[in-house]
């Protein structure tokens, strides 16, 4: 099994960080690089307990198919998606927040295992997993970048009442 934990520090409070990492129209906005698109279940708004929605997405050149459910759900604090279809052989994304001085820290446990034995292992090792990273960082840094500029303009216009 191959796990990436990132952390990523965003000037925004909890509730609006949590309900915009749910956000599917977010998502297909962050993601833009890779096409995807929520094609089936919950295909726009925030995902809930329970929902499912299955993303068409361009990795490596093919577009790829992958359907989650929300398996756990306490809403300010934590979330995760695991994977019901797709190329992995198993695939949990743990999305965790905490309230800080600074505002949220934002914490991403992607928990995955390749199929194919050790030609998955192989290309997880030589390609997979720097991929993977990548996308979650740049979908982290479109997060912040959205929320912190949004909290810079609110607070200028509230600053100027």
């Amino acid at each position: 099994m191959t796990t990436i934990r990132l952390t990523t520090q965003i000037k925004s409070p909890v509730e609006e960080v949590f309900d915009l990492v749910r956000s599917i129209d977010f998502h297909m906005i962050s993601v833009d690089n890779t096409k995807e698109k929520a094609i089936a279940g919950k295909t726009s708004g925030l995902i809930q307990l329970g929902e499912t929605v299955t993303w068409r997405g361009q990795h490596f050149g093919i577009y790829l198919i992958h359907k989650s459910i929300i398996t756990e759900y306490e809403s300010p604090n934590n979330f995760t998606d695991e994977m019901v279809k797709g190329c992995f052989k198993s695939f949990k994304h743990q999305h965790i927040f905490y309230t800080t001085a600074f505002g949220t820290e934002m914490i991403d446990i992607l928990e995955y295992k390749t199929p194919y034995g050790i030609l998955g292992k192989l290309f997880d090792n030589l390609a997979l997993k720097k991929h993977l990273t990548q996308f979650l960082n740049a979908r982290n840094q479109s997060l912040k970048l959205y929320l912190e500029s949004k909290n810079v303009v609110k607070s200028h216009h509230d600053n100027c009442l």
